[in-house]
């Protein structure tokens, strides 16, 4: 049986209050982790393993790094965003590392459940408007891994040292908010632990 969220208001990060929005989605799943945890190679496996699955594409400011996807995020200049926030376009946003991130409200087709990939600044604005959302915590297995994977996919070693000094709150406060907690130290391992505790919560809800 999935374990009942007990009240994190001591996560240290303020929520906003809950919405009453009726385009919500009805089940929500949050991956979310510090930079180089791993979250986006296993959201792509996770998500193309089950086409009932749909991940919501997020907004960021930051500019695309070397040989990545073009849809990995929908890539917008700051005056785009910031119109975007004026419009009550987003589901949560936050400023990380001097850059602007944001999920859209979703718009999911009929059918299927909502999967977020977002930070755990992110994570906690979604679980105060949707507290009914289930979050999932990746972590990388150690500090060197986490800073391995970062230099891996090309970032800068300014961001680099940001991502790697803010990881400790990051983590301890994911670990307050989450649900589950998974150490990602074998992607395929791991891809198949969040499918796993995925099936487990739809299973519950489609039993009744």
């Amino acid at each position: 049986m999935p374990p009942v969220r007990q009240p994190r208001a001591d996560a240290g990060i303020p929520r906003p209050k809950p919405s009453n929005q009726g385009n919500d989605p009805g089940r929500l799943f949050i991956i979310s982790g510090p930079g180089g945890a791993g979250k986006g190679s296993i959201v792509s496996r996770v998500v193309a393993s089950d086409p009932s699955l749909w991940l919501s594409r997020s907004w960021t400011t930051r500019v695309p790094r070397s040989g990545e996807a073009e849809d990995a995020y929908c890539f917008v200049t700051r005056e785009d965003f910031k119109a975007k926030i004026a419009s009550g376009g987003f589901l949560e946003w936050a400023e990380v590392v001097g850059e602007l991130y944001g999920t859209p409200v979703p718009e999911a087709p009929a059918g299927s459940d909502v999967v977020l990939e977002i930070d755990v600044q992110g994570a906690a604005q979604v679980l105060g408007r949707r507290p009914d959302a289930r979050m999932i915590l990746v972590l990388a297995p150690s500090r060197e891994a986490q800073e391995q994977r970062l230099r891996g996919r090309g970032d800068s070693e300014e961001h680099i040292l940001r991502r790697l000094r803010i990881a400790p709150s990051e983590e301890n406060a994911g670990r307050r908010l989450a649900d589950h907690v998974v150490i990602n130290d074998d992607l395929e391992r791991t891809v198949a632990e969040v499918c796993a505790i995925i099936s487990r919560y739809r299973g519950n809800v489609a039993s009744g």
